[in-house]
């Protein structure tokens, strides 16, 4: 039995892991999970899992759970996210939490030599040179949960690494993937939330939207592969069936293929390397199917992932202010202050003001994170 630490249970991904867990009891233990604030779901999964640690993110809300449940301890904030990730008794920690906020708990458990299931893109996209330096010392393994970084980690299975030419990964488009740009000067939050594909959190499905999504996990491959960013190739793909390939020296390109369901990269990270049915996951057929559509991506149209590519190629803290000055643009647009173009606006104008610093330690990564965000809430008002 694997014995898991979760952090984000209440968000999309989190939700789906804890599917997984309820339908392998005899497979993984809950042992301790953060959550933000919502405490009725935080206490329906102490009454279906009994953990042995949870955080929430306010203090008051601790306290009023440890009345309520006081066999189980009860934590809260940032110390919370690195009690849960450092729990002795876990040897997986499932990173869900939404932007750099999973940073430290993160690097906290890779000290302790866990397996870090990452579905956090932030993670590796702000400080990837820690955290892929960290894990090399403490000998901590590094699994993806996105769907595509796990399509391209299947696709290198028992192959060797210095023979890939190159890795595409695929691209929905997202929910606005039919319209060019002028058209998007007047799209609505319950527009761009609507994704054609998958179900997933509010953040994400933006950034799907923006293709920032698609951006960040180009990043991400560079960091978790090793792979020079003119090796790393994105193709946009609607049916969202493909979930991405990995082109070898010799021609040969081997692909993961599977239904959009993201319970499956999640729970192959769980259980790795082993593999288990994922309950009511609909098999794919691809004689119903019948045609798989590709596009080449249009910088143009989607500027955020040129955007995303160069702040790649230039490095140090500009990936932090890219990265930064999404998730504060995004919250803007989703609370309606923005326009959905404003997003990819704002991310550029910062870029092109950073002061860039190369090979930064964690103070400066979350003091540019910090000063970002206050720069784009300056820029808005």
């Amino acid at each position: 039995m694997k014995k898991i630490s979760l952090l984000g249970a209440t968000g999309s991904i989190g939700m789906q892991t804890i599917d997984i867990l309820l339908a392998y009891p005899e497979k993984f233990k809950l042992v301790a999970f953060s959550s933000g604030k919502n405490i009725e779901k935080t206490i329906e999964i102490i009454n279906q899992l009994q953990p042995e640690l949870v955080s929430v993110q306010e203090e008051q809300a601790a306290i009023d759970l440890q009345q309520q449940f006081p066999n189980i301890h009860f934590t809260y904030g940032n110390k919370g996210l690195v009690e849960v990730a450092t729990h002795p008794d876990s040897s997986v920690l499932l990173n869900a939490v939404l932007g750099s906020v999973g940073l430290e708990s993160t690097l906290a458990a890779i000290r302790m030599g866990k397996t870090i299931a990452i579905a956090n893109k932030e993670t590796l996209v702000t400080a990837g040179h820690i955290v892929m330096a960290e894990a090399k010392k403490y000998n901590a393994t590094i699994l993806p949960v996105d769907s595509e970084h796990s399509a391209i980690f299947q696709s290198m299975n028992g192959e060797n690494r210095k023979q890939v030419n190159r890795i595409i990964i695929t691209a929905s488009g997202g929910s606005f993937r039919d319209k060019t740009r002028e058209e998007l000067k007047h799209v609505t939050v319950k527009e761009a939330l609507n994704h054609p594909n998958w179900s997933m959190g509010a953040k994400i499905t933006i950034d799907s939207a923006t293709m920032m999504n698609k951006g960040l996990e180009v990043i991400e491959a560079h960091v978790l592969f090793d792979l020079p960013y003119d090796q790393i190739d994105v193709l946009l793909h609607k049916e969202s069936i493909i979930h991405s390939l990995v082109e070898y020296d010799d021609t040969s390109v081997i692909a993961q293929l599977g239904t959009p369901d993201m319970r499956v990269p999640i729970q192959y990270a769980l259980s790795f390397p082993d593999r288990y049915p994922v309950k009511d996951s609909a098999r794919l057929n691809l004689a119903q199917i019948g045609q798989l559509h590709f596009t080449e991506v249009d910088f143009d149209r989607y500027r955020a992932v040129k955007l995303a590519y160069e702040a790649g190629r230039t490095g140090g803290t500009i990936l932090t202010a890219m990265n930064a000055a999404n998730e504060a643009a995004v919250s803007l647009f989703l609370q309606e202050k923005i326009s959905f173009l404003q997003i990819d606006e704002i991310i550029e104008q910062i870029m092109n003001d950073h002061n860039n610093i190369l090979m930064p330690d964690l103070e400066t990564i979350l003091h540019v994170d910090s000063q970002t965000r206050k720069t784009v809430l300056g820029m808005v008002k």
